[in-house]
Parts: structure tokens; sequence; C-alpha cells
């Protein structure tokens, strides 16, 4: 539950934020007409998320378990690339947001109406197919029941009520902080999601190695007991951990924890050459 509230509370506050900038602005500049466009696209875009984890969900459910396996395994994977490139997108472009909204906005607002709902649709859609198809694998890996759901709505409510009350300048969110921190979860998570996935792929026989295990504690800590449920739904962490499986999770953790958190580079401006004065 834990994995799917952080992934529905970041998610959601971006797609939250996009959205009061982009209606603050269109009243700021006394263009009220256009707001029905911007509800227009975000309840298509909205539809549009909650389509595609309907179809990821009954299409699976049709399969075969092969092939349920290599679908999930497929699906597992391409999240965990979607979600890094998207966590470092963030960490270079955060702070330019605002100013490439409005200049998107600037240019719909001269085509018309449905240019501005478009525009609207592209931009929170973009955010809502990121959710759907990270959410999907991250609940599959984090077991059966109603958890896991519960706790990406949970996210994404709050995330609705803190980007409201963002808008309305009632609270004041440290953004830089937010998505550093929410960004380091993220990483976790998809380490765990992309090991998963690489079972899934094992289980179905395309990747070998499924009995090379690398370490079993499952006595030590059982899978139903409430710390294996702990480790599992925060960590993604699997008593019977194949060597496939760890080196992946150490293998994409550890590089892309480190270009993550370490400080940005900033290159030092070259000194002028001194002017040498001529002897007369």
């Amino acid at each position: 539950m834990l994995q799917t509230f952080l992934t529905g509370l970041r998610e959601g506050l971006e797609a939250s934020l996009v959205i009061g900038i982009l209606v603050a602005y269109l009243v700021k500049a006394g263009r009220r007409d256009r707001l029905s466009a911007i509800a227009m696209g975000v309840g298509l875009a909205v539809g549009l998320s909650l389509a595609i984890g309907a179809i990821l969900t009954f299409t699976s459910q049709s399969m075969t378990f092969e092939a349920k396996e290599t679908f999930g395994g497929v699906m597992s994977i391409f999240a965990v690339a979607l979600v890094t490139s998207m966590v470092f997108w963030m960490k270079r472009q955060s702070h330019k947001m605002k100013g490439e909204l409005h200049a998107k906005l600037d240019h719909a607002l001269q085509l018309g109406w449905w240019s501005v709902a478009v525009m609207a649709f592209i931009t929170v859609g973009r955010e809502g197919l990121e959710t759907a198809l990270f959410l999907w694998p991250t609940i599959r890996a984090t077991g059966s029941g109603a958890g896991p759901t519960l706790g990406a709505f949970l996210g994404i409510a709050i995330a609705v009520a803190a980007g409201w009350m963002v808008y309305r300048k009632s609270i004041h969110l440290n953004l830089a902080k937010f998505f550093r921190y929410t960004g380091i979860a993220l990483i976790v998570i998809a380490a765990g999601v992309l090991a998963y996935g690489l079972h899934d792929l094992q289980e179905a026989g395309v990747l070998p190695g499924l009995n090379s295990l690398a370490f079993d504690v499952s006595r030590q800590i059982p899978p139903s007991s409430w710390y294996g449920t702990l480790l599992k739904g925060t960590i993604n962490f699997s008593p019977q951990t194949t060597w496939l499986q760890l080196i992946a999770y150490l293998g994409y953790l550890m590089p892309v924890m480190w270009l993550f958190v370490r400080p940005a580079h900033r290159s030092t401006p070259q000194r002028p050459a001194p002017v040498l004065a001529a002897v007369g």
C-alpha cells in the first residue's frame, strides 16, 4: 500500500500542479471563457488513464500463465524505464515547467477553444499515462487485495487536495524537496518492480535461472508474516531471490540513485586571460 500511495501522491501532485498553473494563468489573463476547455481536456485525460489501467488488467486476465507472466514482465521493465526517465526529467525541468506551460497555453489560446482542450489533454494525459503504466505492475508486485489500489487512490486524493491548497495559496510546498525525496522513493520502488518483472520472465521461461537462488530466507522472514508483508510492500523484498533478480536490483538501484542524488554539476566560468600592458 505504501508503494502505490507514494506513486499516486507524486504523480497526482504533478498533474494537480500542471492544472493549477494552467487555471491560474487563464484567470490572471482574463480568459475564464477557456476554463471549460481545460476541464474538458483534463476529463478526457483522466478517462484515458483509467481506460489504460482497465485494458492492462482485463487483457492479462484472459491470457495463459506463460503469456500473463511474459506480459507482466515486459510491462514492468517498460514501466521502470518510463518512471526513471520521468524522475530525471522532473529533476532537470521542474524550475522551467511553469514558463513552458505558459508559452504553450499562449499559443493554444491563439488557435481557439479546442486547442486549449487538446493542450490540457496532452499535458495532463502524459502524467496520467505514467501513473497508469507504473501503478499496474506495482500493484501486481505488491500482491492481491484492495490495499495497493486503495493506497494509490488515497495518494491521488491527497495530491489533488494539496494541489488545490497550493493554488489557493493556503499552504506553501517546497516542490524541490518534495520531488527530490519522492524521486528517491520511486527509484527504490522501481528497483523492486524491475526485479519482480524479471522474475515473471523467469517463470514464463523467457529468462533462465528461476531455480538459481542468491538467498532463501523464507524461514526467517515468512512472506505471510507482518514483517515479511511490510518488507514486500515497502521495498518489494522477496525472501526467495534469484541471482538475476539480485544483480538487476543492485545494478539498477546503485547507479541510478547515485546519478539522482549527486549535486548538479556547475561549470566554473573561465577567467579572461590577463592583458599584458605594453612597456613604452
